[in-house]
C-alpha cells in the first residue's frame, strides 16, 4: 500500500506519540513470517552424564519498597525545589529514568497559589523536560486562562511521575509509589493554597481516591506536611481531548476552583 505524504506525517506522528521514537533497520520486516528460531541442544556440563542448561546470569535490582525507602531520604534531605530537582535526577530506583529522554520536573511559578499535579510526562514533554506542553498542555493553558490564570505568573505544575511511561501509558502503582515521596516534598517546599490534581493516577496517588469521576470538582483535605491546605481532582485535558463533551464538567471544576481564589 502507498501513502501519499500526508497521509505518511500522520503514521510517524501516530508512532511518535506512541512511544515508538528510533528505527531498527533501513527497511521494515516481517517477524511473523520468519522462520522459527531453531533451538541449540543444551549446553552439556563438563564431568556430568546428563545435560543441564545453564542459568543466564541474573542482574540484581534493588526491591521497591528498597528503592521508595531511597526516595523518601532523598527528598526529606532536600530543603529548596532545586535541591529537590538535583536529588529526582540522581535517583535510579525507578526504572522510567532508563527509557525517558528527560527529567520533567516543573514549570510556572513557584510562588503561585494553586499548584497542578499530573500523572507523567508525554511525548512532546519528555522530549523538552517540561509538564504540559503537548496538545494536553495546549488546552491546560486554555482552560487556566478562562478564570484568569498563566502559568507563568499564579500556577506551579508538576507530576506525580517525572518521567515519561513508554508509550505514554499509565503509570503503575508501583511506580507513583516509588515517586510519591518526591511529589510530595515538591507540594510541601512550594506550599500552594490550593493543590489540583490531574486524572486518576495523581488524584489517587495523593488524595487516596478511587474514582476520579465520583470525586472530581469536590474539596478534599490535604496535608502538606507543615499545613492543610484544600484539593480537588480534576478530569485530566488528554481525557477532555477524547471526550469533547466532558468539558462541561471540567468548565463547573475550574468556576468551583475560581470561587475559592476569590475567597468564596
Amino acid at each position: 500500500m502507498s501513502l501519499d505524504a500526508a497521509l505518511a506525517a500522520e503514521l510517524i506522528a501516530w508512532y511518535a506519540e506512541m512511544g515508538v521514537t528510533e528505527a531498527l533497520d533501513e527497511t521494515p520486516h516481517d517477524h511473523f513470517a520468519a522462520p522459527a528460531p531453531v533451538r541449540s541442544a543444551p549446553e552439556r556440563l563438563p564431568g556430568q552424564g546428563q545435560q543441564q542448561i545453564r542459568k543466564p546470569a541474573v542482574v540484581a535490582i534493588a526491591p521497591p519498597d528498597e528503592a521508595a525507602v531511597t526516595a523518601r531520604e532523598l527528598a526529606s534531605s532536600a530543603e529548596t525545589l532545586e535541591a529537590l530537582r538535583t536529588a529526582l535526577a540522581g535517583f535510579e530506583g525507578c526504572a522510567l529514568k532508563a527509557t525517558a529522554k528527560n527529567l520533567c520536573f516543573a514549570d510556572g511559578n513557584p510562588e503561585g497559589r494553586v499548584m497542578i499535579v499530573g500523572e507523567a510526562p508525554g511525548a512532546d514533554e519528555d522530549r523538552a523536560g517540561l509538564p504540559f506542553v503537548g496538545r494536553s498542555g495546549q488546552l491546560l493553558d486554555r482552560m487556566l486562562a478562562a478564570i484568569g490564570l498563566t502559568r507563568k505568573e499564579h500556577v506551579y505544575i508538576a507530576n506525580t511521575v517525572p518521567w515519561r511511561p513508554p508509550g505514554n501509558r499509565t503509570p503503575t502503582p508501583q511506580e507513583v509509589a516509588i515517586c510519591l515521596p518526591f511529589i510530595q516534598r515538591q507540594i510541601q517546599l512550594a506550599d500552594p493554597d490550593f493543590l489540583v490534581c490531574i486524572g486518576k493516577p495523581s488524584a489517587q496517588g495523593l488524595l487516596g481516591v478511587t474514582s476520579i469521576m465520583a470525586t472530581r470538582g469536590r474539596w478534599l483535605d490535604y496535608d502538606t506536611g507543615s499545613r492543610m491546605i484544600r484539593a480537588i481532582p480534576m478530569l485530566h485535558p488528554a481525557y477532555l481531548l477524547r471526550k469533547p463533551l466532558d468539558k462541561r464538567l471540567a468548565w463547573r471544576d475550574l468556576r468551583t476552583l475560581k470561587a475559592a481564589l476569590d475567597g468564596g
